[in-house]
């Protein structure tokens, strides 16, 4: 059983990113997504983070509703 949180910390760590608060403010700043675009078609992911970002939420896993979170903070 996988007892990992599921938070944005965590899920910037599962991606390989910096995963402090500045690091993620600065990140969600930094790759704004307009309405038209998916989350996983955004140009700041590469081949592996799209890929689990995308399982993630067709599997409908424990990171999907982070990854959702995620999603709105990147559109506001």
């Amino acid at each position: 059983m996988d007892t990992t949180e599921n938070d944005l910390s965590h899920l910037f760590q599962q991606l390989g990113l910096g995963h402090t608060q500045q690091e993620i403010d600065n990140f969600v700043s930094n790759h704004k997504l307009s309405k038209d675009i998916l989350l996983i078609d955004a140009d700041c992911w590469n081949k592996s983070q799209r890929a689990f970002i995308k399982e993630a939420l067709s599997e409908d896993a424990q990171w999907s509703e982070v990854i959702d979170q995620l999603d709105v903070m990147m559109r506001s």
